[in-house]
């Protein structure tokens, strides 16, 4: 299984923003610090706000900032709002397979398992714990470049 682009990224603008603290981050400095283009990025937001983990303000000062607290956004919310299939095998897609075993075979049981087990762990990690347990996050990304940036203990 590998995670798409967009989630990953989707994720990473999330990281972006709670390393921001709380301040609105701008949609140039977001896909510069990324290497993305601003298009890009506009389609990866698309998800995150409809849902509710990002608040964008329109405008020339305008921008992005989390909707709620870093602690509060589990990894797997993100995973599954921004990732269209999660069809391990041909007998997960919705309209079945021609396999004769479909409602008696240990694969699909095992895949099943594994699946829930690999949103288990997403389930324990936030942003909040993907930014904190970093040290150096803001100057990596950038953000202690931009103007009002003051340093906080994360």
């Amino acid at each position: 299984m590998r995670l798409t682009k967009q989630t990953n990224y989707a994720i990473r603008i999330l990281m972006y923003c709670a390393a921001n603290d709380g301040k609105l981050s701008q949609i140039p400095e977001i896909a510069s610090a990324y290497n993305l283009s601003e298009a890009f990025l506009f389609k990866i937001l698309k998800p995150i706000v409809k849902h509710g983990f990002v608040e964008s303000t329109r405008g020339r000062n305008g921008g992005i900032k989390l909707a709620k607290d870093a602690s509060n956004i589990k990894l797997s919310e993100i995973v599954r709002i921004t990732e269209d299939n999660f069809a391990m095998a041909d007998c997960f897609e919705a309209d079945g397979t021609d396999c004769p075993l479909l409602n008696h075979c240990g694969l699909n049981m095992a895949l099943r398992g594994a699946l829930d087990a690999f949103f288990a762990v997403l389930d324990k990690f936030t942003i909040k714990d993907l930014i904190s347990q970093r040290s150096g996050i803001e100057e990596l990304l950038g953000l202690h470049l931009l103007e009002g940036y003051e340093a906080s203990a994360h």
